[in-house]
């Protein structure tokens, strides 16, 4: 094994290791959320957010040429927990939306509701309590 082999090894170990950890959180997370116990949600505690933020500098910085270069048994094993964990990402973005769009809608459904319930009764006669206003233009051609 040459020096940047080993060198990229730990590196590669570092990260597989992360995103299992990431992935454990987010399954729960999924659980949590088709419970609908959105309160006990894992990626809110900070030491998902900080592993999060670690995950994503070192994935920023990680060349694909270094998981080429790296064994054989690693190379598969971090190819199957990047794959594992972009799977699990996804399925967690669309139940995040799910519930997002699911409060959003009961937020409008309220509001329009008390709109509707604040707004005047609308009777099918004229009201009796406000008297005919004349249109600025019939104004204007009187002036005239």
């Amino acid at each position: 094994m040459t020096a940047a082999k080993l060198e990229d090894t730990p590196r590669i170990e570092r990260l597989i290791a992360m995103a299992e950890r990431l992935i454990v959180a987010l399954e729960s997370d999924i659980d949590e959320l088709k419970s609908g116990r959105v309160a006990a949600l894992r990626t809110n505690d900070p030491e998902i957010q900080t592993l999060t933020a670690l995950y994503g500098r070192e994935a920023q910085g990680f060349d694909p040429r270094l998981a080429q270069s790296a064994p054989p048994s690693l190379r598969q094993r971090f190819i199957a927990i990047t794959a594992k964990f972009r799977e699990v990402l996804q399925l967690h973005a669309r139940m995040i939306a799910r519930v997002k769009n699911a409060s959003e809608g009961l937020v409008r459904a309220i509001a329009s509701e008390v709109d509707r319930m604040n707004a005047p009764a609308r009777t099918y006669g004229p009201r009796l309590d406000s008297t005919p206003k004349p249109s600025g233009a019939m104004v204007f051609n009187k002036v005239v």
